[in-house]
């Protein structure tokens, strides 16, 4: 077995690999750039080398800093994780050139499945079904727009050379096929240095479903059943599950045979992921091969027991598969969701910033845990704008879906994390929702439940603002409403005393509590020494709280609350201004503004100029000087955390000035077009 591997990734998957490596008594060496330098990898790792800039062009991206790194440190083979260059087969060429493993599939095999067009070709000749579509190689635009035209809409384009959900664009009418092409191949330039696409029919009610494979150097292929991926937003991966809802075992052997054929066409060694769409009647068609591991891959480790990433070491180092096709089995669900630092009210809009505070349930990370957190972050880290905002991956383990469901919803319920915008409330409507509860399932469900998903603000409840007048006591001294728990022996001055007495107690004292759309003025009032109450809007509530502070500066509390004689408890964390209220049903963010903080506050300047949502790369300017443009038109195209953004006009007017040229970094906040409205 090796004795040390240098793992060419970052984040979760890199101390994913740490973990497993250190449990079988091998080294490992973490790589890093100038954003990583104190991240939660190179801190997993035995040894870490710095290989250049933010950038992944710079440092993740550099074939040569990661050979070197390896050669430097004596490290005999590479994991690359997944991303960046683990399905380059420029790098597997680099390492074995080098002399040093690459921990997955040959360079040839890498080039047979990378480039989606070539694979298609590939199953099309080994009999498994394919989308009706075009996968050769004239990319002429007037060319593929014919192809579109004649294959029907609507119609997906995307980057042969693509994953991850990038450079793909569903185009639903001819007119608009020329310019969702140009933005596909401008993502996938950026992203994989490829622009070559393929169209294919798209499927308007599909389930994505993968099947993990594996092969030796012997010429074993095995199965390990299927994943269930259709929940996603913008082509990306939401939550995954494992078995698939509703899959008959003809089916799955069905799929799992076309698996094993597609990876013994190409000699596959290592893990990989066969990746089909299939219509609701059963009927698959093979969509393409992702040659590494994948970030879904704990839903199968917690329904078959086994390591994948062991599995993938022990096959680099010339060992067979650990099984046969026959020992495997399906034990309980499994479901996944990724946890990303985004705003799912603003189109899933990339978040940036520190994470002031961050506790997951209680959780065992290994692979028969009930529930497992894969992460690479840790409190006080910073989410920047050069990688992917995915901040943990939550995974449950129940004996049947129904239970998998329920112990997600606690878990998500239990995940508490403030510094800037997240999806997990989402996650926790998402996972609850009723198509999703039923398996009613395919990859427009959160397009289609959008109104459930995303519902109306609603107001706050009176509980939830008694714990806020609970904690407002508490950071002033009072932390139980009983007077007997903090009553003084014999005289103290009440001008010392941190028991909240005051002139004139019984006029109590008033508190103004905001959310995003509304204002709750509370009063609290002391009518005796143990008899507290809470008017909300002219409702009087009676009140008690019993407080326990924890955290750093003592800002998290731990609340019994009596409201009216009902109790129940909660966790309160207080920064700033902010109050974020984690209960057994919800998670509510509130405000208790400052007064005097913004007493001096002048009103804020209007500008007429659209700024930049996030730090990102100017990467297309639609308009010039002088040009009239309507609302809704897109001015510029930024690219943010391997996304395209695209900016629009919120009104009719006329350009009158650019900030920015293509190819220009941006600030978050910085001004990039000035447009003189009409309005």
């Amino acid at each position: 077995m090796f004795k040390k591997i240098l793992i060419a990734n970052r984040g979760e998957i890199a101390c994913r690999v740490a973990s497993t490596a250190r449990q079988m008594g091998i080294a490992t060496v973490a790589v890093y750039s100038d954003a990583d330098r104190h991240a939660a990898h190179v801190e997993a790792c035995d040894e870490a080398v710095y290989i250049g800039g933010s950038e992944p062009a710079k440092s993740y991206l550099r074939i040569d800093a990661i050979i070197e790194a390896a050669k430097k440190t004596g490290a005999e083979a590479i994991h690359p994780g997944y991303g960046f260059l683990a399905e380059n087969g420029d790098f597997v060429a680099a390492c074995q050139q080098a002399g040093i493993t690459f921990i997955g599939p040959s360079a040839e095999a890498m080039a047979a499945m990378g480039s989606k067009s070539a694979a298609k070709t590939l199953m099309e000749k080994a009999g498994v079904p394919l989308v009706p579509g075009y996968h050769r190689d004239n990319q002429d635009p007037d060319f593929l727009h014919q192809q579109a035209d004649s294959i029907g809409y609507p119609v997906l384009i995307k980057a042969s050379a693509g994953g991850g959900g990038k450079g793909m664009r569903i185009v639903n009418s001819s007119d608009e096929f020329i310019g969702m092409l140009e933005s596909c191949k401008r993502e996938a330039i950026n992203s994989f240095s490829n622009d070559h696409v393929l169209i294919e029919r798209y499927v308007t009610k599909p389930r994505h479903i993968e099947i993990q494979v594996f092969g030796d150097e012997f010429g074993n292929y095995v199965y390990l059943f299927e994943r269930d991926c259709s929940v996603q937003r913008r082509h990306q991966k939401v939550i995954e599950e494992a078995p698939a809802p509703g899959m008959t075992e003809q089916r799955r052997r069905a799929m799992g045979e076309a698996a094993v054929n597609a990876a013994r066409a190409v000699n596959y060694v290592g893990a990989g992921t066969v990746e089909f769409i299939a219509e609701q009647d059963g009927t698959f068609y093979f969509m393409e091969m992702n040659t590494r591991l994948q970030v879904e891959h704990p839903v199968t480790e917690m329904i078959t027991g086994y390591d994948l990433v062991e599995w993938q070491l022990r096959i680099a180092n010339k060992e067979p598969i650990p099984v046969q096709q026959a020992d495997l089995a399906i034990n309980g669900h499994a479901i996944e969701v990724r946890i990303y630092a985004e705003n799912p009210d603003n189109d899933f809009l990339p978040s940036i910033g520190q994470l002031s505070h961050l506790s997951f349930p209680e959780h065992l990370s290994f692979i028969n845990a009930p529930i497992r957190v894969d992460s690479g972050i840790r409190e006080g880290d910073r989410i920047s704008p050069f990688y992917d905002p995915m901040i943990a991956k939550l995974i449950v383990w129940g004996v049947d879906r129904e239970q998998a469901i329920a112990r997600m919803c606690q878990a998500l319920l239990g995940t508490h994390i403030i510094g800037l915008h997240t999806n997990v409330s989402f996650l926790h409507r998402l996972i609850t929702n009723e198509a999703f509860v039923n398996a009613d399932l395919d990859t427009g469900l959160i397009e289609k439940n959008h109104a459930s998903l995303f519902p109306p603000a609603q107001s706050v409840s009176s509980k939830a603002l008694a714990y806020v007048a609970a904690t407002y006591m508490a950071k002033h001294g009072l932390k139980h409403s009983r007077a007997a728990k903090n009553a003084p022996i014999g005289y103290i001055d009440p001008w010392a005393s941190a028991d909240y007495w005051r002139v004139r107690q019984g006029e109590g004292t008033t508190v103004t509590v905001e959310d995003d759309h509304n204002e709750y003025p509370l009063r609290i009032t002391q009518r005796s020494n143990d008899d507290w109450i809470l008017e909300i809007n002219g409702v009087i509530h009676e009140l008690t709280w019993d407080v326990n502070t924890s955290g750093n500066n003592g800002l998290t509390f731990d609340i019994k609350l009596g409201l009216d004689g009902d109790l129940s408890q909660a966790k309160v964390v207080h920064e700033g201004e902010e109050l974020y209220l984690y209960t057994q049903e919800s998670q509510i963010r509130l405000r208790v503004p400052n007064t005097l903080a913004h007493a001096a506050e002048g009103d804020e300047l209007g500008g007429g100029g659209l700024t930049a949502p996030m730090p990102g790369k100017v990467i297309n300017i639609l308009v010039n000087v002088g040009d009239r443009v309507e609302a809704g038109d897109v001015l510029l195209v930024m690219e943010a955390m391997k996304m395209e953004h695209s900016i629009t006009a919120d009104t009719g007017g006329t350009v009158e000035e650019l900030f920015f040229a293509v190819g220009d970094q941006v600030t978050e906040g910085a001004e990039l077009i000035k447009l003189n409205s009409d309005d």
